[in-house]
């Protein structure tokens, strides 16, 4: 039972008056110094989970996430209700990381999020000692696993830390999504001590899954949008699309817009805001768009395009019917999307020696010596690569993913990185300055009454919020913050937005680059895998939805009798007991030879009719198939 002291943190700062299911579990486990693994969906809380220990309990949690957008969300909302933490990523100057670890060092910080690869720099592990952690919080823990759907080599180095912290920091690893195969790996690889695991169901009661076998996907999306009610996300797999498909909605008098990772920072906050009041009310996206979605009344989710893993499907499908009342999750499936998906695996899967092209061209492009190079982060401009060396866009972008899953190097999504200051005089040295230089008092005055924080650490700005406040042009201001900084009184980090690129190890000759055919043949052979299951799921006439996608999560369930294959079960007046009876008698008896249909119908030992409607459905549902003389055999 967890003392009282963590409800009312979680009552002080989040407003909710208890827990939500196992979350209390959970935090028990680690307060008490176990180990803890938390299958949680999307939306299900985890960050309350590593959160509220150190802000109830005191302490510092060190989280570690992949996701460099989701950490700054995190961090400016943990803020925002004044609990101080820090975030250390790729894209921050060496001057900002020594700044913000020292500050979590003196300053009474209870979180710290790291980016996995920023986690084993020899500046993060040099202070590493000296940190007083009360838990480690592994987020997105299925990287760590090379049997999951987004394997990163930097995760398999986490462990490592247990070594210099000792065995009484408790890790706690939270995924969504996690087959039993890749739990199993989490524990052993996170070096794990007896975990407790706790993991709500898979199973997504309100959410009714159908797929739909259309070609004119705006006609359908389009007829569904006029009859169904409510608000939803349209998932694309191309920013070209998201937009296509938003003004084909908007042209039909539906109130839609279009998201992608392409877009400023500013304009995608505005977009989702837009879609969060319920101004807009469809939003077109590509896989982009999920992170820090907390909108509760999601009616709907459709894929216009299939995504390529079970995982990815039921991760967005979930962003349905969060408030627990009837959704729908739709999958538009056609033997072109069939098509596209087997056409994939080669294009995700360059050529060994196209890989090493890249590697190659990305150390000429950089001008890194052979040999040099190690923990450098660059910013990538993908366009400006591919044009330069006459690259392919798709090749070269799932190059570099693949020279990430070998270790070589880290390839960041886009980082809206925005304008900082921190001032580099003390209180009183600044006070002297503002009376020697009137000039510069006033616009002191408005950065000291704008923002806080800047004396102690590095602190975003914003260049237009500064010009409407002052009256100046963004130009007038970006000066003075220059001039500022050539006084030595700030240090002055303009802001940009740009993917990284950082070599996690020295650079190599091409002859010494390794690309391991066992690991790229296993990682080949286990995206085949995923792409046949969701194959497999959108194809499968027969077998409930949801318990499919149950299934895939080793969780066993009946049948939803919600999902389009069960309603069509539904329509032969027959119960699931009798239903499963006659469909395992045919199995039994096709299973030895195929029979004539007369000969099967007269060999079942149930009541006729119900027999004869199960094998007109199977027949419908290529279950049964003819052999060329006429007989019935069972599809395997």
């Amino acid at each position: 039972m967890l003392p009282d002291i963590y409800r009312e943190t979680l009552a002080r700062y989040w407003g909710f008056t208890s827990f939500r299911p196992l979350q209390e579990e959970i935090i028990n486990a680690v307060v008490s110094g176990n180990d803890a693994i938390g299958l949680l969906p999307t939306g299900g809380g985890k960050s309350i989970t590593y959160q509220v220990p150190p802000v109830a309990g005191g302490g510092l949690c060190l989280v570690i996430t992949p996701l460099i957008a989701l950490m700054k969300d995190q961090v400016a909302r943990l803020k925002s209700m004044n609990i101080k933490a820090m975030a250390i990523h790729s894209g921050m100057t060496r001057e900002e990381v020594e700044i913000s670890l020292d500050n979590c060092l003196y300053g009474d910080y209870h979180l710290l999020y790291v980016s996995p690869e920023r986690l084993h720099t020899p500046l993060f592990r040099a202070r590493l000692p000296r940190f007083n952690f009360t838990l480690v919080a592994v987020d997105e823990a299925h990287c760590i696993s090379q049997w999951g759907y987004d394997f990163r080599p930097s995760y398999l180095r986490i462990a490592e830390i247990r070594d210099i912290l000792g065995d009484k920091v408790p890790f706690l690893a939270l995924t969504a999504t996690a087959t039993p195969q890749v739990v199993k790996d989490i524990v052993s690889r996170l070096r794990l001590k007896n975990p407790g695991i706790f993991q709500t169901s898979f199973r997504r009661t309100n959410i009714t899954y159908v797929v739909r076998e259309v070609e004119d996907k705006s006609a359908y999306v389009l007829r569904s949008l006029k009859k169904e009610q409510g608000s939803g996300i349209i998932y694309v797999n191309s920013r070209k699309r998201s937009k296509e498909v938003a003004e084909m909605l908007v042209a039909n008098d539906i109130r839609a817009d279009f998201y992608h990772a392409g877009l400023p920072q500013e304009m995608r906050d505005r977009k989702q805001n837009a879609w969060s009041s319920g101004e807009v009310r469809v939003i077109v996206a590509t896989n982009a768009f999920g992170m820090g979605i907390d909108k509760a009344d999601v009616r709907f989710v459709i894929h216009w395009d299939c995504p390529d893993s079970i995982e990815a499907y039921y991760q967005e499908s979930g962003r349905a019917g969060r408030d627990g009342q009837p959704s729908f999750a739709v999958l538009l499936w056609s033997q072109d999307e069939k098509r596209k998906l087997a056409d994939s695996v080669k294009i995700k899967f360059p050529p060994v020696e196209k890989i090493k092209d890249v590697y190659e061209a990305i150390g000429n492009f950089y001008q890194l010596p052979v040999g040099s190079g190690k923990n450098s982060v660059h910013d990538f401009d993908l366009w400006k690569f591919v044009t330069a060396f006459r690259f392919s866009v798709t090749e070269t972008y799932n190059s570099l993913n693949f020279l990430q899953k070998e270790g070589y190097l880290e390839f960041t999504d886009e980082i809206n990185n925005p304008s900082r200051v921190h001032f580099v005089v003390s209180r009183d040295d600044l006070y002297k300055f503002q009376v020697a230089n009137e000039e510069y008092d006033r616009f002191i005055k408005l950065l000291l009454r704008t923002y806080s924080g800047m004396f102690s650490e590095f602190v975003p700005v914003n260049e237009e919020t500064l010009a409407a406040r002052s009256g100046m042009t963004r130009e007038a201001i970006y000066q003075y913050l220059l001039r500022l900084t050539s006084q030595g009184i700030i240090h002055f980090i303009p802001g940009k937005k740009s993917p990284l690129v950082i070599f996690t190890e020295e650079r190599l000759d091409r002859s010494h680059l390794v690309i391991s055919p066992e690991l790229y043949l296993k990682v080949k052979d286990n995206y085949i895998e995923r792409v046949a299951m969701i194959t497999e799921y959108a194809d499968n006439k027969t077998r409930c939805r949801s318990a499919f996608l149950t299934g895939y999560f080793g969780e066993e369930n009946g049948r939803c009798g919600l999902c389009d294959t069960c309603q069509e079960r539904n329509e032969l007046d027959l119960s699931k007991y009798e239903f499963d009876i006659v469909i395992d008698k045919i199995k039994e008896l096709l299973g030895e030879n195929p029979m004539r249909p007369e000969e099967l119908a007269s060999a079942m030992e149930y009541a006729p009719e119900k027999s004869a409607r199960v094998i007109r459905w199977l027949l419908d549902h290529e279950k049964l198939l003819y052999t060329d003389d006429r007989k019935l055999s069972w599809k395997p």
